[in-house]
């Protein structure tokens, strides 16, 4: 694969003890190390038109102005230093990189990944919260459509935590499709069945919220049951994974059970739904809190791309799996 990635990432200081760390693009480097086939490439950070396609005026120049300022506690739980307004134009402007690439070509053993933080899903319009200040994903796909290099883009997010701030963004838009799968009644506390958009933007947004202890065969039956024939019928011209990996069973901030194989089967679903539509594909990394699941994860991303076949999941779904998907159907007219 190739991964988008700069230094100028690792220079969001965040402080002691915060989960949200440069050691997080360290260890994935680190597990890369020994991969065949792996290229890095830099890109340009992303513009402040770019940025404020997605964002207000009024709250751009307010991180920039924190940040200039020394930076600080945003919120209880989101970090900022000086270096932090660089850090979040560089994190975009990756994702940007790595959705043009896709959709100038980029797949197989080039399929695009970006490595940037700090990550985006949870950045709405108008503030930053949960560790984000610029939504990375909302960036990369707005700007491609204003530029009129696709139509229509889609983002599915298997982030544990609900993408509160692109479903926000996207909500009522007809050209951007975003589905996410996520554990319920944990942070933001968004992202409920029900949720599926409105306006022009009704019937664009899929949620599945999975309780406690969900893993492998949950994920891909909303996936295969659900969020494909979704897609299908949405036609989407790119497709982006906003790819946590702290939904892995070993995560210290979750309680879902997906496991390293897990990664590697759902990134096999991504990539040959992406080739029935006849859309580009791109991962840009969201969260992921322990080092070794984290670098395990993206590994088993590129390993699929780099040609091992993922071990098929043998298991069945629960029941609330089973539920959900049934009421995803009936309620976006998938039935």
């Amino acid at each position: 694969m190739q991964f988008g990635y700069s230094d100028v990432c690792l220079t969001h200081d965040t402080g002691e003890r915060h989960p949200e760390t440069a050691d997080r693009l360290r260890a994935i480097k680190r597990g890369l190390k020994e991969q065949h086939g792996v290229e890095y490439r830099d890109a340009e950070p992303a513009s402040r038109e770019a940025v404020a396609a997605v964002h207000t005026d009024d709250y751009v120049e307010e991180f920039e102005e924190f940040c200039e300022d020394g930076g600080g506690n945003w919120d209880r739980d989101t970090v900022a230093c000086e270096d932090t307004w660089d850090a979040a134009r560089q994190s975009a402007g990756l994702a940007r990189w790595a959705a043009k690439a896709a959709v100038d070509g980029a797949d197989g053993r080039q399929t695009p990944f970006a490595l940037g933080r700090p990550p985006g899903h949870h950045a709405v319009s108008d503030d930053a919260m949960g560790f984000c200040f610029f939504n990375n994903v909302a960036v990369a796909a707005q700007r491609l459509i204003d530029t009129g290099d696709i139509d229509r883009a889609a983002i599915f997010d298997w982030d544990v935590h609900h993408g509160n701030g692109t479903q926000d963004i996207f909500y009522d838009s007809d050209d951007v499709f975003y589905a996410s799968i996520h554990e319920e009644g944990i942070y933001p506390g968004s992202g409920d069945v029900d949720e599926i958009g409105t306006g022009s933007g009704e019937g664009t947004t899929l949620n599945a919220p999975l309780p406690a202890g969900a893993g492998d065969p949950d994920y891909l039956h909303v996936i295969d049951e659900a969020l494909d024939p979704a897609l299908f019928e949405f036609d989407t011209d790119l497709l982006i994974v906003s790819a946590g990996f702290d939904a892995h069973r070993h995560d210290p901030i979750s309680r879902h059970r997906i496991s390293t194989e897990g990664y590697a089967l759902m990134t096999d679903r991504m990539r040959a739904i992406a080739d029935r539509n006849d859309a580009a594909l791109a991962f840009v990394l969201e969260g992921g809190y322990g080092l070794d699941t984290l670098s395990d994860g993206v590994k088993a991303v590129h390993e699929t791309f780099d040609g091992r076949e993922p071990i098929a999941c043998d298991e069945e779904p629960d029941e609330p799996a089973v539920e959900i998907t049934e009421t995803l159907r009936e309620t976006l007219g998938l039935d």
